[in-house]
């Protein structure tokens, strides 16, 4: 799961440093919005760590990365968010949780790249950014249909929310 953060995550950075750069020399703030207290503070400093690991990775003194602690608390969410946006900050990854998002189209101004994989009422200033079930299946369908296989097999792993958090 940690190398999954890490490859969606310099995935990201690496797209705003494209783009960013071909119209700026001026430093690219990248807010992130990650439970750094409380009952999810290991899934938020596991983020942080991978964020680091990725801005070291690509090595451009151009990106200035802005952690904040949403405490997995929606109106803190919205708080961390409003101060990110006043600080001129205009792509924020994050929040973690999708009930952590309710609030932020309030902030038209930011786009926001959540790690929650679902997409149902989600804000239209936010983008899903977690690997959903649907999208893997899709997939799979049309790696079925290029392949031309006909019979397929599907093992579906069960797992508590307290096993993944423990992957993290």
């Amino acid at each position: 799961m940690k190398t999954l953060f890490k490859i969606i995550i310099a995935s990201i950075l690496l797209i705003i440093l494209q783009v960013n750069s071909l119209f700026a020399e001026e430093k690219i703030k990248i807010g992130l919005m990650v439970p750094l207290s409380g009952e999810y503070k290991e899934i938020g400093e596991s983020i942080l760590k991978s964020v680091r690991l990725a801005i070291n990775k690509i090595d451009n003194s151009i990106i200035e990365i802005v952690p904040k602690d949403t405490k997995s608390n929606p109106q803190q969410t919205l708080k961390v968010a409003k101060e990110l946006a006043s600080r001129n900050i205009k792509i924020v990854m994050g929040p973690v949780f999708n009930e952590n998002i309710i609030y932020l189209d309030q902030i038209k101004e930011v786009t926001f790249l959540s790690f929650t994989n679902k997409i149902d009422s989600n804000p239209s200033n936010v983008i899903s950014a977690g690997v959903n079930a649907i999208s893997q299946l899709n997939t799979l369908k049309k790696f079925q249909n290029i392949e031309k296989i006909e019979r397929t097999i599907f093992l579906f792993l069960i797992q508590t929310l307290e096993m993944r958090l423990n992957l993290l």
